[in-house]
């Protein structure tokens, strides 16, 4: 990874961040083909990864057949992280009561209820994801919501079975082979075999995240979850080995990840990169993991604290890991991070699988405005008045003054003729 001392942090962040590649062509082509041709244009996209396919729907024997290809040691850890998710988000549930509000007779109630439909993405290709399925689903089911699709890419024309296990033990009322833009595209749209959703959930590589931006005018979107991307705050009392095992951890998911640590101690820096140097040949997906820290990994060293904090901040990583000696402080002065992991024994990739937290999580700087995925994102606020002859008559004045001060008379006309 590279060395780099911070003297700019304006400079340092405009410079860092991985450049976009220019896929916003290529992902509309896709997703125009998928909205003209649906279920042919689906098929023939995937044909070209390698997977001829009859029927996009998962049925109830490949379903069955799934089963009989895990083991029951994986379907007990699908069901320990589940129910570890299910206590946090069903804690979450419980504190939306609703409200309801009377002022002089006008009656407000606000109240939280589930979305309709939702399409949950779940990634494939380099790598497997049923905790992903874990991820988007429970919540969902959890907040109400009846209809709960899944779409994942297929390997070879069929889907993999512990992710098709997963997504049926938590709880999804449909699950499609397909994946990419495509799928996203059908998520959106609708075709004859998948109907369209109400809003789109879920991570994946930058086509799929490209394709959500761009369908997020016909359907919601939950946020845009690309490529991994880990922070680590560290200093002089760190420790390197578990500081490279996690940069690491997150750099084999692909190759785009953005895998970087934030020191004050230009020692600790070059211990962590000799431990990385040393660890990386003898692993499984080294390749992928030497491309991602070689090519976008970093590792920053600033004057202080008040430093670090403020590129950690900046840079608003997915998971940002804290292990400094003043972890505790330091972790009350991040406010951007999409998940904050305190302490040496709270390494991201276990938040990843069964913390209890969801992994789901916003990327590219998106952590200023949001967290992870939960039940909030399966929920709409539901307003209802009914107002009272005796407050329009008491607002009527107010409300003369500000119509008429828009220029829309006719807004105040309509509450006259109700006096």
């Amino acid at each position: 990874m590279r060395i780099i001392k911070v003297r700019n942090i304006d400079n340092f962040v405009a410079q860092i961040r991985p450049k976009t590649s220019g896929q916003k062509k290529t992902v509309q082509t896709i997703l125009d083909q998928v909205r003209k041709k649906g279920d042919t244009a689906i098929k023939e996209y995937e044909k070209k990864f390698g997977s001829t396919l009859g029927s996009l729907r998962v049925s109830k024997n490949e379903l069955k057949s799934a089963y009989s290809q895990v083991s029951k040691d994986q379907i007990a850890a699908i069901k320990s992280s589940k129910k570890r998710l299910e206590y946090s988000e069903r804690l979450v549930m419980k504190g939306l009561k609703g409200t309801t509000i009377n002022r002089n007779g006008t009656k407000i109630s606000k109240t939280f209820e589930p979305i309709n439909s939702v399409g949950c993405y779940v990634p494939g290709g380099l790598a497997r994801y049923p905790s992903s399925v874990i991820m988007s689903v429970t919540p969902a089911r959890i907040a109400g919501v009846r209809r709960i699709v899944v779409v994942t890419p297929p390997n070879d024309s069929r889907a993999d079975p512990l992710t098709l296990v997963a997504a049926d033990i938590c709880g999804a009322t449909e699950i499609y082979k397909t994946g990419g833009a495509q799928a996203i595209g059908a998520l959106s749209y609708g075709t004859k075999s998948i109907k369209p959703v109400d809003k789109i959930v879920g991570p994946g590589g930058a086509f799929v995240t490209m394709a959500k931006s761009l369908v997020s005018e016909f359907c919601s979107i939950d946020m845009l979850a690309g490529p991994t991307e880990l922070g680590i705050l560290a200093d002089a009392s760190s420790n390197a080995d578990y500081i490279a095992a996690d940069l690491i951890s997150q750099a084999e998911h692909s190759t785009d990840t953005f895998c970087y640590m934030i020191t004050k101690s230009e020692t600790k820096a070059r211990q962590v990169n000799q431990t990385l140097h040393k660890k990386i040949p003898s692993l499984q997906r080294a390749k992928i993991i030497k491309a991602s820290l070689t090519g976008n990994g970093f590792i920053a060293v600033c004057k202080n604290d008040s430093e670090m904090i403020e590129l950690a901040n900046r840079l608003a990583p997915e998971h940002l890991q804290i292990v400094t000696k003043n972890s505790q402080m330091l972790a009350g002065k991040i406010h951007t991070a999409g998940l904050i992991l305190v302490g040496e024994q709270t390494p991201s990739s276990v938040s990843d699988y069964l913390l209890g937290s969801n992994h789901i999580l916003p990327t590219s700087g998106f952590g200023k405005t949001r967290g992870s995925l939960c039940v909030l994102d399966f929920l709409k606020l539901t307003t209802r008045i009914k107002a009272s002859k005796k407050d329009i008559k008491s607002i009527s004045s107010d409300m003369k003054v500000l119509t008429d001060s828009e220029g829309l008379p006719n807004h105040y006309t309509a509450l006259e003729e109700r006096l």
